[in-house]
This record gives structure tokens, sequence and C-alpha cells, in this order.
């Protein structure tokens, strides 16, 4: 799942902690579900004692009622619009009112298993999602799918929130999990510096991209700011880029979603890992990465500090606020002209309990999250992301010229080439902090080659998977 809001995100899992940050923020508003709200809520475990998975089977699709709820819920720190959408859902309905605890997400993706089992939150930001189902920390959302109609949205969009019962392979199987909106992973670039060195329109080939990064570098601009530190560090934002670049998503999700056989350490891979170490050679990167964290890196672009930077579509409505006009963005471009383009895009998870005490309000928010006119547009407005839902749900209109605007228009081109990828951190419970962040960490500071690298990623791989 990327970072943040996500990835960092989903796709998905880092925080931001700057100022500017904290101004990404959702004010959704609520359109409600055909039906009268009902006194109290119906639907599974409406009466009596509630069944072990209440989201398996219910006979009809729950409602808030009028009776007062508390909803527990644990948050991404740094990221805004999940409290925005509480906030306004509790406006709509004054009886629901939430507890929400937030922290960073390498502090949830460690403290997950343990909450969801000792004091379950009804709504949490999840991290990889295996070891969870595995553990039966998790509730199955195929009753709530089934009578909110969601399995009627495309496949695609709750591919990566399914899993078996056994927690892999993922991207089959039930749902546990269900996105707030749906975000993408690119290249955002500052306008300014970028006609410093020439630079008129985003680049048409990784050739391309590899000339401008080093116009830039003799400019004396930092061609890439881009966060390295922590647990969840942000390196492996730009080398899933040029895996895409390299490779086609198909292996790769194979990889993430634990199918037999599927194995991170191919050919491609290596050349998409030894570009990097090209980079990092080159000087193409903060010279201080390694010690760098999210809220830094944001704060050294917004400040035109770097000419490019990897990140989320989550940060498009925080650059149009902050630095109208002067950000663009382009997803990573392929190594010949016109050849198929390939991105990160998975969506900002969040789960409910499965032995959550008000499962069936939660469903309920996640549903509103989906269909609500002016959720949807806070999703575009703020997010910078495509909403979930059905293909012909109200999409909002969104200025020209926005890095908003060009997010959309990149999501839409990765989707037509069928490119979506899951995050590379995904793969399993421990891949990100115990083999992409440390290992990448070492390829900055020249004490691994690509060769090591993909090894030992797939040794934590396999002692992830039991394989």
């Amino acid at each position: 799942m990327f970072c943040p809001r996500r990835f960092v995100h989903e796709i998905h899992g880092v925080c931001a902690m700057t100022r500017s940050i904290s101004r990404r923020q959702a004010a959704l508003g609520f359109l409600a579900l055909a039906g009268t709200v009902a006194a109290g809520c119906s639907g599974p475990g409406s009466s009596g004692p509630k069944p072990s998975n209440p989201g398996a089977s219910p006979s009809q699709a729950p409602t808030i009622g009028s009776e007062p709820v508390t909803l527990k819920a644990y948050f991404e720190t740094g990221f805004p619009m999940a409290r925005a959408l509480t906030e306004e859902f509790t406006r709509q309905y004054p009886n629901v009112t939430w507890d929400i605890r937030e922290d960073q997400f390498a502090v949830i993706t460690q403290n997950a298993p343990r909450v969801l089992a000792d004091d379950p939150p009804d709504l949490m930001r999840l991290p990889q999602l295996s070891e969870l189902v595995s553990n039966g920390l998790l509730l199955d959302l195929d009753g709530y799918a089934n009578v909110f109609g969601w399995d009627r949205w495309p496949p695609s969009q709750l591919e990566q929130l399914r899993s078996a019962p056994e927690g892999s392979p993922r991207g089959e199987g039930s749902l546990y999990g269900m996105g707030l909106n749906f975000s993408m992973t690119g290249v955002f670039y500052n306008k300014t510096l970028a006609e410093r060195i020439g630079m008129s329109a985003p680049p048409a080939t990784l050739d391309e991209f590899d000339a401008l990064l080093s116009d830039a570098h003799d400019a004396g601009i930092v061609p890439i700011v881009q966060f390295n530190g922590g647990a969840t560090g942000g390196f492996a934002f730009p080398l899933q880029n040029l895996m895409a670049a390299y490779g086609q998503p198909g292996p790769i999700n194979d990889w993430i979603f634990q199918r037999p056989g599927a194995d991170i350490d191919t050919p491609s891979n290596l050349s998409a890992v030894g570009h990097l170490q090209d980079w990092i050679r080159a000087g193409y990167f903060d010279p201080d990465a390694n010690a760098m964290e999210y809220a830094q890196m944001m704060g050294k672009f917004l400040a035109g500090d770097g000419l490019f930077m990897f990140n989320g579509d989550w940060e498009s409505g925080n650059l149009d606020a902050e630095m109208p006009g002067e950000v663009g963005f382009f997803v990573m471009p392929p190594r010949e002209a016109g050849g198929p383009v390939a991105a990160m895009s998975a969506p900002l998870t969040y789960g409910i309990g499965a032995h959550a005490k008000n499962p069936d309000h939660a469903a309920y928010f996640l549903n509103w999250v989906a269909t609500d006119e002016r959720a949807r547009e806070i999703a575009v407005e703020i997010g910078g992301s495509h909403p979930m839902g059905l293909p012909d749900a109200p999409m909002p209109e969104v200025e020209e010229g926005t890095v908003t605007a060009e997010t959309l228009a990149a999501g839409a081109l990765v989707s037509g080439d069928n490119g979506a990828m899951d995050f590379i951190a995904n793969a399993t419970g421990s891949i990100y902090a115990k083999g992409w962040t440390p290992q990448l960490q070492l390829l900055f500071a020249g004490e691994q080659s690509p060769e090591g690298l993909l090894a030992a990623v797939q040794n934590e791989y396999a002692s992830g998977t039991g394989s």
C-alpha cells in the first residue's frame, strides 16, 4: 500500500510533518445512500450477539441510525484527509463521534498486529495485508461489498486488497481492505528550475530524463531531492519507477502478491538497480538523502531546493496550494519513445478490525467516502487522487494548469496502458523496514552492489513468506 496517504502510500507509507503539509485538509460532504436512514444500525449484527465475521453475509446494507456511537480509528500522522473525512461525517451524522489515534506509518507497521489483536479499532490505516489476514486480525469485507455494490466496481480497484485466508497469494480471494482513494506515484518537478536548464516539456524517454539530470547537476541544481532516512525510506520510489522502465508490471505484481515462483532478482530489475546506482554515483541526489525524512524532503522541494522529486499524487493539492502554477508532474518515461508506461498505483488502504466494536458503521463510512459527491471532489481537489467507485460516479472539474490536473491525466495514461503496480514495499510485512530500506541505504552509501541488494531483498522476502 502506498504511502502515504499514503504511501507511502499505500503506495501508499510515509508521513509528512511540516506546517505546509498539514494544510492538506479535506472537508468532505455527504450524499446519502438510497433509502431512509433507519433508527439503529441495521444489517449484519444489528440485534443479538455479533457474529465473528459480520461482514461475511449481511442481508442488507447497514445504516447509521440515530443512536450515539463512537468509532475508534487509527490513522497516519501528517496526512489529514482521513481526519477531515471523519469531521465531515460527524457533521452529517451528529450521533457519530470519533476516538482517533495517529502515528507515523513506520510505527503503524510495527504496531498493527498488536493493536488489532489487543485493542482493535473500527477503522485503521493498514500496512501490508498478508500477515494481518493470516492471523485473523482483519474483517472479511465480502458481505459489505455485496450489499453496497463494491463488487460492481472495476476489479482492478480492489485487486490489491484481496487475499486468500492464509494471507497469500494476494490479488485474489476475499476483500480485506478498502481505499479512501486511488493514488499513484511519479515525478514532480519545479518549473522555474526546469526553465533554467531548458526543460520545456517532460522527458519522453529514460535517456532524455538522464540528460535533464545531468544538465541540472552541471547547473548547480540538486537534480533529485529524495528522502531515504528512517525505517521506511523513499528510494524505493525511484527504484520501482526504474523497474517500470526496464520491465513489465506483471512480474513485479506477481512478486508483491506472493504468487508461486515469483522472484524480484531478475535481469530487468538488476538493470533498474544498476541505473539507480549510476544516478547515485553521478551525484544526482541530495547528499544528505540517507539522513533525510519525508517531511524534510517536502520542505526542501517547497523551498525550491531540488528540480525533481519522486512522490505520490497525494501531494498534488498541497503543491497546488503552496506553489500554485510552479509544479509539474509526469510518469516515469519508458526506455523507448511511445512505449507503454507503468507506475505504482494503489488504494489508500484502510481496514476494519476483525473484532471491531462497530464494523457496520465503519463499513458505511467507507462506502460514503466513495459514493458521496463532495467526498469525491475533495479526493481530487485536496488529495490529487482519483476517487474509488463506479466509472460513472461524479467526477469534479479540475482547473487546467494545476498539478492535480496533471496527476489525474497521468493516472488515466497508466490505466490505459494497464501499467498499474502495487508498491514493492507491500510484498510482506517486514520487507519495507528489513529489506528495501536498509539495502537502499547501503547502496546510497556505496556499501552494497545491485546484485547484493536484490539477493538480500529476496532472502528477506523468502523469510517473510515462509518459502
